[in-house]
């Protein structure tokens, strides 16, 4: 296994991921299949393009098959820069119970403190417990629940709002995983 940023080079195989992410778990993801489906192969490669203040990293396995995934933007407001969200986790069904998740999600928050970030927030769907006990294992607590947050085929679902804290109110950094 190891993971790294993805690039432009990246953005058929990412596509090809997202894709059975949203067949496989429509309810996590705010956006659809039939959506994004339909982006071209340069609107992928910019969405995963790194910039200053946005990365997407990729886990591979053995054979070099992309099977996870994880984005993290720092708010842009010059009173939020500091804090980063996390969007579109992922591993795929058949690398789920191996460790990518959580190597994912690490490596995630020691590259946002290499950034600078003080805080990580995220959402998560209320009733996807694997993916709360895998946030909360690194150090995520939920701060809130946001009712009916999703609306996918006339049903509603929840989503439960986490955080972790890079630092403390006085600038020191937290012990790192």
């Amino acid at each position: 296994m190891y993971i790294r940023v993805l690039d432009e080079s990246d953005a058929e195989v990412y596509q090809a991921l997202r894709l059975s992410a949203l067949k496989n778990n429509p309810e996590a993801f705010g956006s659809t299949y039939e959506r994004e489906v339909e982006f071209s192969v340069e609107t992928v490669a910019e969405r995963v393009k790194p910039l200053d203040g946005k990365f997407t990293l990729g886990a591979f396995d053995d054979r070099e098959v992309l099977v996870g995934m994880v984005t993290c933007m720092r708010e842009s407001g010059l009173k939020t820069a500091h804090k980063g969200n996390v969007f579109g986790m992922y591993v795929s069904p058949e690398a789920r119970g191996r460790g990518f998740g959580k190597s994912l999600i690490l490596e995630l928050i020691n590259k946002a403190r290499d950034d600078g970030l003080e805080q990580i927030n995220l959402t998560v769907v209320s009733s996807n417990e694997h993916a709360k006990k895998l946030y909360q294992s690194v150090g995520f607590q939920v701060y809130g629940v946001e009712r009916n947050a999703l609306k996918y085929n006339r049903q509603y679902f929840d989503e439960d709002l986490m955080v972790l804290f890079l630092q403390d109110k006085l600038g020191r950094t937290l012990q790192r995983q």
